[in-house]
């Protein structure tokens, strides 16, 4: 089945259920089959805000991610798509801020997250408020949701290659896997961690579409992006595959790897303990190098009234106070990483346009973004350096004032 005959399908009025990895950034032909207005119900809110962040221009997608300000927005203007969870779509429907009746189209995206949850009975609801919109089902495995698509998809066309045998049975996982949970808007930063814990000579990181033969063999194979079970099995006849996913996304995971083990990154914990270990090398290397004997003969008297570890212990507590007689120096302003965005004035935006975009839409603290500069056909944004490159990769794929934002690393503009 093709994307053509999924277009027919729906025009005709019949359902689509399409085969994909339960990753939303695997979604490019979603849109071509979504007509407006339409709603994408999705397993939380974190998919949500990747639905809003991922839409090609001009498409509008809002995604729920406060009731107040959704009931607004719906109140307020025009939204062609609107992306959320089952809970807060229920709710937005018993303010009768949204109006399932008027949908078009409803994506449903991987019901096998949602149809046996906590919130099956909500969705039943919900789409039974949309009974006239046309169904999207995006499904990794249409068998697990008989039920379900016969309820709400009934004879939907299915549009790729469901994971089953020739005689029907369910296809087994096609090798091992070792993976980290961790959110979308971290993957970058653990990846990193990753081959940092490693430390592999030649690491392969693969961020989707079309497998490329590495020049020489690699050590480590590392998936920033959710596999299909065909470019799964790619990855694995390179190496063990290393996939970063988030929890939701472990059930999917589990059909397709087998055996499948965590990799452990270092926590704040672990860096704590380091940080301990250091200072008591220090310590032990202080004992061994030289001379204490002026200072126990000072400590003396104290270890007359107190055992000498806790004279020790009060001592190391003494070193991390600040001291009137050596204050401490003045925390330094931060550091702020300039970031390039090609929206300015005349496209009749605002800083106001452009910190809401990095808050609401890239999920950027307030306290780490700095002065922004509007000029006639760009801006620059100042950025805490930890956050300026989720700056970068969120605000590449929102639209500010309906232009399609594209932004990089500032190289004095």
């Amino acid at each position: 089945m093709t994307l053509d005959e999924a277009k027919a399908a729906l025009q005709r009025g019949r359902n689509v259920v399409l085969i994909l990895p339960p990753d939303v950034e695997q979604t490019a032909a979603v849109w071509e089959l979504v007509t407006a207005p339409a709603v994408i119900i999705c397993w939380d809110h974190g998919p949500a805000a990747q639905w809003a962040a991922g839409a090609p221009a001009p498409i509008r997608v809002h995604a729920v991610t406060g009731l107040t300000r959704s009931a607004r927005v719906l109140q307020d203007r025009s939204i062609h798509i609107l992306a959320g969870a089952v809970p807060d779509l229920t709710a937005l429907v018993a303010r009768s801020a949204l109006k399932l009746d008027s949908i078009s189209t409803v994506v449903i995206a991987w019901p096998e997250l949602l149809a046996a949850g906590e919130h099956a009975a909500a969705l039943d609801t919900l789409l039974g408020e949309a009974r006239d919109a046309r169904r999207i089902v995006l499904s990794w495995n249409p068998a697990l949701l008989g039920d379900f698509l016969e309820r709400h998809a009934r004879r939907a066309l299915v549009v790729g290659t469901p994971p089953l045998d020739e005689a029907g049975a369910p296809l087994s996982p096609v090798g091992p896997a070792r993976y980290v949970v961790v959110a979308p808007c971290r993957r970058g930063a653990a990846v990193r961690e990753a081959i940092d814990l490693l430390d592999p000579r030649r690491p392969l990181v693969w961020e989707g579409g079309e497998l490329a033969p590495p020049e020489a063999p690699p050590d480590a194979v590392l998936c920033a992006r959710l596999p299909t079970r065909e470019q799964f099995a790619a990855l694995g006849r390179l190496g063990t595959p290393i996939v970063f996913a988030a929890a939701a996304q472990l059930a999917y995971l589990r059909s397709i790897a087998a055996p499948l083990t965590p990799l452990r990154l270092p926590s704040a914990a672990d860096r704590a303990a380091d940080r301990a270990t250091s200072l008591r090398e220090q310590v032990a290397r202080l004992l061994t190098e030289r001379s204490v004997d002026a200072e126990l003969a000072l400590l003396d008297p104290l270890f007359e009234r107190f055992d000498p570890a806790e004279v020790a212990a009060a001592l190391l507590a003494i070193s991390r106070q600040p001291s009137a007689a050596s204050p401490s120096p003045p925390t330094p302003a931060p550091a702020w990483v300039k970031v390039f965005v090609n929206v300015g004035k005349k496209d009749r935006a605002a800083a106001k346009d452009l910190v809401g975009a990095l808050i609401r839409e890239v999920g950027i603290a307030k306290d780490a973004i700095g002065r922004v500069d509007v000029r006639d056909t760009f801006s620059v944004v100042e950025l805490a350096p930890a956050v300026a490159e989720q700056a970068v990769r969120g605000l590449s794929r929102v639209a500010i004032k309906g232009r399609r934002a594209l932004a990089r690393l500032d190289r004095q503009v």
